[in-house]
């Protein structure tokens, strides 16, 4: 696989919705990599409260704040508020490199199950929402248990990244690869986001049969 990728080490990272569990979890591996990172959240307090908990490389702040500060932002927020709060932030977004990581699924006795997104997907939501901005879809299937957890120093994961603006996945790809044993992997255009999303399902699946913390990796390449 050609390792030829940007250098992104001195990026600032802005994560929407960086008081859950995946953002939180994101947050914490690339301040770990030496990235600048920003929570954000509706609640300043609570973000600057998730930012305290991972150490002096993240600060917190309202959502607004950080998506016209970072450099990079990852939307981590729950589906159920993906499509508002992009609309609210698209000034503040336009231009940039916006990474969606949002699983469209629901929940019932039979576990987890994807839902249809009149798009196409969260990140052609995004896509739509956000015409001055480059989305790019990424980071869906990384656990955020194991992101959190102090004791993992690696996470054995393919991050799959897809999108249609070469330099912006190729960024992502190497921001992917700022994760000990992570690697982005080039996963093609956005509109095949939804399978990817979709498979979350699957994964949550796999994890609640076998009690694990599955990830995905790519064969041959």
């Amino acid at each position: 696989m050609s390792t030829d990728l940007p250098d992104v080490s001195g990026l600032s990272i802005g994560i929407l919705g960086g008081t859950g569990d995946q953002g939180k979890g994101l947050a914490r591996r690339f301040a770990l990599a030496g990235h600048t990172v920003l929570i954000g959240s509706r609640s300043p307090e609570r973000a600057q409260e998730a930012a305290g908990s991972i150490g002096p490389a993240a600060r917190g702040a309202d959502n607004a704040t950080v998506a016209a500060e970072a450099d990079v932002v990852i939307v981590a927020v729950p589906w159920d508020g993906h499509r508002a709060t992009l609309e609210s932030l698209r000034a503040e977004l336009a231009g940039k490199i916006v990474v969606d990581c949002v699983n469209p699924l629901g929940f019932d006795k039979q576990g987890a199950y994807a839902l249809p997104v009149e798009e196409g997907s969260a990140a052609q939501q995004a896509a739509a929402v956000l015409p001055g901005s480059r989305v790019v879809a990424a980071f869906h299937h990384v656990s955020a248990v194991l992101l959190l957890d102090p004791e993992v120093e690696e996470i054995d994961l393919d991050v799959l990244v897809l999108g249609d603006d070469r330099e912006a996945t190729d960024t992502v790809q190497a921001l992917a690869g700022r994760i000990p044993g992570v690697r982005g992997v080039y996963g093609g255009r956005l509109r095949n986001a939804h399978q990817v999303e979709a498979l979350t399902a699957n994964l949550i699946s796999v994890n609640r049969r076998y009690k694990a913390h599955a990830g995905i990796r790519l064969t041959d390449v």
